[in-house]
């Protein structure tokens, strides 16, 4: 991480240090559950909705700081999507990697084209303000800022690709499954050519904040059971994307239920279960953004299960496991037809994952620790992508939560 990043992240964390005061933060209102967020090298550039699995509105303003890193390889692929139903028919009766579509030209085989690469360590940086509005209502104002590295040691222990490829040499995946050593270790190579002919390229430790977010959720009565301990926030979300490739106004909703139980040790299991919906692209602040998926609609279902054990000072441990579905970026339905060229012969496997990952659902497992007292939460954190799309491969973050004046 380049020094200038490190200090900014390092004099917020002390501000935070600075303005906490000495109160209680509420413990244990609800699922302690930092941003964990994937860092899908499209879905950093548009707002996402965080569920969060809580009873009741903080009872004092907090701040957080949360710093995420996630490893992206996607090796060079390109795209063809044929434009004649004829031909799209005829693909469709091949399996994806025996299609014989051969572009020529716009008038003999019209045809959308892209091609995308993918390779760095991203890592995300968010300020987040949280405060209620009243005994039901609470906002929720974050900044979130990106650092596209290399992922060189120290400062990517676990996600680097170092890291990763000694893994799959020595635990599982086998020899270089993905290409990694073959195109080169420790490399930013980030470019997409989408179908409208618009370029997104970055570069090793290029910088840029990719929004701001505004959270409202309501906390009603009549949805609590106090008695069976069952809650349910509802949300809606706005995010203005500010980069110069999606500048941008999101609009999204969401549902979250918690089922809380007390053990006789007066320690709790939470079981949590969330949902929502985002509008991408709502709102276009310009006319030349660029393509970040087809699918207008975001939609994720998350599940959440977390144990609590309390020390006999009151302070607390928490593990978490959450497990989070994301509906993919592109229609489904041009799955059916593309036409895919890449070094299909020169890596192991994953050659097509640049293209082909934007039509499936994306899916991960994250496992949380929590430590809570009167002063401070910090979380700990890794996701890992099962279905092995690489986008990220392997996720790592932690989260500070200090309470402050109101």
């Amino acid at each position: 991480m380049p020094k200038k990043a490190l200090t900014i992240f390092c004099i917020l964390s002390s501000l935070l240090c600075f303005t906490q005061k000495q109160d209680s933060l509420v413990f244990k209102n609800g699922i302690e559950r930092p941003s964990i967020l994937s860092t899908h090298h499209f879905g950093i550039f548009s707002s996402r909705i965080n569920q969060k699995y809580k009873i009741t509105p903080v009872k004092q303003p907090t701040v957080s700081a949360n710093y995420t890193s996630g490893n992206t390889f996607h090796p060079f692929v390109e795209a063809y999507f044929p434009k004649d139903p004829i031909v799209r028919e005829q693909q469709r009766e091949r399996l994806w990697y025996q299609r014989n579509f051969n572009f020529i030209d716009q008038e003999t085989t019209p045809a959308d084209y892209m091609n995308i690469v993918i390779d760095a360590i991203i890592k995300e940086f968010r300020i987040d303000y949280n405060f209620a509005l009243s005994k039901v209502h609470e906002l929720d104002i974050t900044l979130r800022s990106y650092l596209i590295t290399k992922g060189k040691h120290p400062f990517s222990i676990f996600t680097s690709d170092e890291t990763i490829e000694w893994f799959h040499s020595n635990v599982a995946g086998g020899e270089d499954p993905f290409g990694r050593r073959f195109y080169g270790l420790n490399q930013v190579n980030f470019e997409y050519l989408d179908r409208n002919g618009r370029t997104l390229s970055l570069n090793a430790n290029d910088f840029f904040v990719g929004g701001v977010e505004i959270n409202h959720l309501y906390y009603p009565d009549f949805l609590k059971n106090k008695k069976r301990q069952i809650y349910f926030n509802l949300g809606h979300h706005i995010g203005v994307n500010t980069s110069r490739f999606n500048t941008s106004l999101d609009y999204g909703i969401s549902i979250n239920g918690i089922k809380r139980v007390v053990l006789k040790n007066k320690n709790e299991f939470n079981i949590g279960i969330g949902s929502s919906l985002l509008r991408k692209n709502f709102v276009n602040f310009k006319s030349d953004n660029i393509d970040l998926g087809n699918n207008a609609l975001l939609a994720t279902i998350e599940s959440h299960v977390e144990f609590t054990k309390y020390t006999k000072k009151g302070n607390y441990n928490a593990f978490g496991i959450n497990y989070r579905i994301q509906s993919r970026f592109n229609k489904k339905d041009e799955e059916g037809y593309y036409k895919l060229l890449g070094k299909w012969q020169e890596i192991n496997g994953g050659w097509h994952n640049g293209v082909a990952t934007l039509y499936n659902a994306l899916s991960d497992w994250s496992l949380i620790y929590t430590y809570g007292n009167p002063n401070y939460k910090v979380s700990l954190f890794l996701k890992q992508d099962l279905l092995v799309n690489n986008a990220p491969d392997f996720q790592t973050g932690i989260n500070l939560q200090i309470p402050i004046s109101k």
